[in-house]
């Protein structure tokens, strides 16, 4: 690779330098924020050989270039335009700051509510398994727990496990929009904990007793105060953990020192929490209130018409990003009886995932597309949709407008068969196990709907498509399974695979790569990252370690020793590039709990220690340690799984490395 040739392309494709705000990068990614995101040629990007992929996400453009490469690229760069080098954590303020009030607001939301979802994703999946072990009707005439009465007890302690989260919600949620607004998360957390204190009417009784007269109340000041809790909202807990944040800052200015330390929570935690319940938490219940009945409204009084445009608008709703701001409105709907957002998300995303399961059955082999949308299209069927639009159905255009036009017509029976979700969950194929018990087989029967007409009406589109002599991808030049015509003596021959020859993999393999570490081997596609589930930077394999050093996956010289020490590139004697990236964005660690133990340059064999990290610590820090190994230079080698995924100690055969012609990647 010629870096200042890449540096240079890449530049003229971003718009110049005038159009770069900050620029970083990671292991393999250049990372930048742009000032006006339409002068991008993204058409450029995706026909340059060195550049691996492109995506955005958090306000960042990034650039897949590949480890080794990527900090000379980013050098020549930083030479070429003048920008100033920058750091991740810069990038990242930076490219938060950018868009308009809408775009801050949903990144807001979405900064608060992410590190919550798995508290919440957990409850809701441990709510379905007691629904399904209480739920009378499912197995037979009586509930699981009632035909066993053993399980009785293990389905109570499994409720309570499930209902923790959303009883005590206020307090997650407080914490975390503490964190993002700048005060005392602990404080933050103490006031989401009086918002449901015991003593208090239950959030959930309220309305009934304000309606029946036992709601009780304080008098203070003259004032009559609601003595109402806030268990399962949210709206009212972010506003007054924002008032918190600035009256946190405001005595922060006036008090110094020791009179700081002192007072600055006690006075910010008595003001506020006045200002809680005597008039910001109510008149936010009273916004919370409306939101969740104008929804509910339309969802059930527009019939399907309501459904399906909901279900239309969904996934261009998740290209903006808007969708990080459904868990605050879904709460509330769960709240009140069920959401049906959960329930027609879940028909888009398999909409989009069957789409995406089209396009790899109609390009040919090999082709960097067909291994994006073959991973892509798993991780869509199972909720995650980013890798499978932005990667390849936005791409091809037709796939996307398909996958909108079936999750219409499957949201509106999901709106006429009155199907609504009892807690949050994976919206997708598994979706059904957050719905209520009673309408699982309608939301089946939808999500056959919504993945039939997608697939189908994609694969029969695309080669009629081809069929006219029109590519799928002109970028990509990608040729079809799906031939266009032509005379048959015209057609070279085809070379089936029984002409490979009968000797196992391990034996025809060029390279083996074996486990660097002991853990959980899992497919790329489970990989909590799109560059890594895609495809987009090689096939491989990766470990979810539980502990233990992290050592060389094969024998090779380090072309590249990250400077954090979370990523190792090393390049074996055939000529076969391997990247092991130790966790998703630990990068951001800034090689806190990472020693690298070897340095670029040296030559490794297999089992040489790496690197020795803080497992514990990086995962306290709200990192998953997956590490993926990958063949960067996949376009020339092949890879071909050895194991399935299972328990695997260091050196373990994990996968094997073929020339290109030998297999097909798996």
């Amino acid at each position: 690779m010629k870096h200042d040739v890449v540096a240079r392309s890449v530049l003229t494709a971003l718009g110049g330098s005038e159009n770069i705000q900050a620029a970083a990068h990671c292991a393999t990614r250049l990372r930048i924020v742009t000032v006006d995101k339409t002068l991008i040629d993204q058409a450029a990007l995706d026909a340059d050989p060195d550049v691996k992929g492109t995506f955005e996400a958090g306000g960042q453009f990034q650039i897949i270039i590949g480890p080794g490469d990527v900090d000379k690229v980013y050098d020549e760069l930083v030479a070429l335009s003048g920008v100033r080098a920058a750091t991740k954590d810069e990038v990242k303020q930076v490219a938060g700051q950018g868009g308009n009030i809408v775009v801050r607001f949903i990144k807001m939301l979405s900064d608060i509510f992410v590190p919550v979802l798995p508290a919440l994703i957990a409850g809701g999946l441990l709510m379905a398994l007691n629904n399904v072990l209480t739920a009378p009707g499912l197995f037979g005439p009586d509930a699981v727990t009632t035909m066993l009465p053993a399980l009785a007890d293990p389905a109570a302690l499994i409720n309570l496990l499930a209902a923790a989260a959303f009883a005590f919600l206020p307090v997650l949620v407080a914490f975390s929009a503490g964190q993002r607004f700048g005060a005392n998360p602990y404080l933050a957390a103490a006031l989401g904990a009086a918002m449901v204190m015991p003593s208090l009417v239950n959030g959930y009784n309220v309305a009934e007793a304000v309606a029946d007269g036992t709601m009780t109340y304080w008098h203070i000041f003259g004032m009559d105060v609601a003595q109402a809790g806030y268990q399962g909202t949210v709206i009212p807990v972010l506003a007054v953990v924002y008032l918190l944040s600035v009256s946190e800052k405001l005595l922060r200015r006036v008090l110094k020192g020791t009179f700081d330390f002192l007072f600055t929570p006690m006075i910010s935690l008595l003001v506020v929490g006045l200002a809680t319940f005597i008039a910001v938490g109510p008149a936010m219940r009273w916004v919370s209130d409306a939101i969740t009945f104008g929804l509910s409204w339309a969802y059930e009084s527009l019939g399907f018409l309501g459904g399906a445009l909901f279900g239309l608008v969904y996934s261009p709703i998740v290209v903006t990003g808007l969708h990080q701001s459904f868990p605050a409105v879904e709460l509330s709907l769960i709240a009140q009886g069920g959401s049906f957002i959960f329930a027609i998300a879940s028909m888009a995303n398999i909409a989009q995932g069957a789409a995406c399961l089209a396009v790899f059955l109609l390009v040919r082999r090999g082709s960097k597309l067909r291994a994006m949308a073959g991973a892509s299209s798993v991780s869509a069927l199972l909720g995650i949709t980013e890798p499978a639009i932005f990667g390849v159905n936005l791409r091809l255009q037709f796939p996307f407008f398909i996958g909108m036009g079936a999750a219409a017509v499957a949201g509106g029976f999901i709106s006429a068969l009155g199907v609504k979700a009892i807690s949050l969950g994976a919206a997708g194929v598994i979706g059904f196990v957050s719905i209520q018990p009673a309408s699982i087989p309608q939301f089946a029967l939808c999500a056959l709907i919504s993945f039939g007409l997608s697939f189908g009406v994609t694969l029969a589109y695309g080669r009629w498509r081809v069929s006219r002599g029109r590519p799928l991808d002109p970028a990509e030049g990608v040729a079809p399974l799906v031939p266009v015509p032509a005379e048959p003596e015209a057609s070279e021959p085809v070379v089936a695979p029984t002409t490979v020859p009968a000797a196992s993999d391990a034996e025809t393999a060029l390279v083996d790569i074996v486990s660097p570490a002991r853990g959980r081997l899992i497919p790329l596609s489970e990989v909590p990252d799109p560059m890594f589930s895609g495809g987009v930077l090689g096939g491989g394999m990766a470990v979810v370690p539980s502990e233990g050093e992290v050592t060389a996956p094969a024998a090779g010289v380090l072309t590249a020793v990250f400077p954090t020490g979370h990523a190792y590139g090393i390049t074996t004697d055939e000529g076969v590039e391997v990247l092991v990236h130790i966790g998703i964005d630990t990068v951001n660690l800034a090689g806190a709990h990472f020693t690298a133990l070897v340095s670029a340059g040296e030559r490794v064999e297999v089992g040489t220690p790496l690197a020795r990290v803080d497992w514990t610590a990086v995962r306290a820090a709200g990192y998953d340690t997956t590490t993926p190994i990958v063949i960067t230079n996949s376009d020339i080698f092949e890879v071909v799984a050895a194991v399935e995924p299972t328990e695997v100690a260091p050196g373990e055969p994990i996968f094997h490395v073929h020339h290109s012609e030998v297999a097909p990647r798996v």
